[in-house]
């Protein structure tokens, strides 16, 4: 029998948020499809702040601005430093890419436009991107070898978005030089997949793979995010 795994979804639960809707869906197929005995929890991002122990694995959900981005940065710091499961899309991949930059790029100024719509735009990490992405579909360029290569047995996918932010290209080569994987991008070269390599499972992406499909057949990523929660209750004991 698999392990039990424990799994913290971090976002403000709306049932206006379609990826909030589909997320339970694709965790019961992936409990009843592929047998992998799953809990999931919904953590509100001003709950995430005061600490994520016990998970085994952590997804930071679409739905920003959050009503804590301290609360989110937090959980993803968590798993970073922990060495937790974690998968974050959309608004998740936004405050991955902003908690790297403050934490471990040394950039403590860095804003996400969203969040803090008077930041100068140079320094914020996280801008409005030239168009909007909301309801967009394309094509994404994946690094050969990477993660999410593996994962999704291909080097090119088609996949959704629903977002207006994105990383600021200016400050690209520093969260690279600090150790980030830009493993995906579109066809204009635009950022949309980035990795942590060293670590068990640290995979986040602007589109939304839980917006793939019907909703009935969980999303490569989604899936590996599950296996490696279980991988992580077995070796935790």
């Amino acid at each position: 029998m698999a392990p039990h795994a424990r799994i913290a979804l971090v976002g403000d639960r709306s049932p206006n948020v379609r990826s909030h809707l589909r997320v339970p869906v694709l965790l019961d197929a992936l409990r009843h499809r592929d047998g992998l005995d799953l809990d999931a929890y919904w953590i509100p991002t001003e709950e995430a702040e005061e600490g994520i122990a016990g998970f085994d694995a952590v997804w930071v959900l679409p739905g920003s601005p959050y009503r804590s981005e301290s609360g989110a940065l937090a959980a993803v710091r968590a798993v970073r430093e922990g060495q937790v499961p974690f998968l974050g899309t959309c608004g998740g991949f936004q405050h991955a890419l902003l908690e790297y930059a403050r934490n471990v790029c040394g950039l403590h100024r860095a804003d996400h436009a969203e969040n803090s719509p008077g930041a100068d735009l140079g320094s914020a990490v996280i801008v409005p991107l030239a168009c909007s992405l909301v309801g967009h579909e394309g094509a994404i360029r994946l690094t050969p070898g990477s993660r999410a290569a593996q994962l999704l047995g291909a080097e090119r996918t088609v996949e959704r978005y629903h977002c207006n932010y994105g990383p600021n290209p200016a400050h690209l080569d520093t969260l690279r030089a600090h150790g980030l994987r830009f493993t995906g991008t579109d066809e204009a070269g635009d950022v949309r997949i980035a990795e942590l390599p060293g670590h068990p499972f640290f995979l986040t992406t602007l589109f939304q793979p839980e917006l793939h499909g019907d909703g009935t057949r969980p999303h490569p990523l989604v899936t590996g995010l599950a296996r490696a929660a279980v991988r992580h209750a077995a070796e935790a004991g």
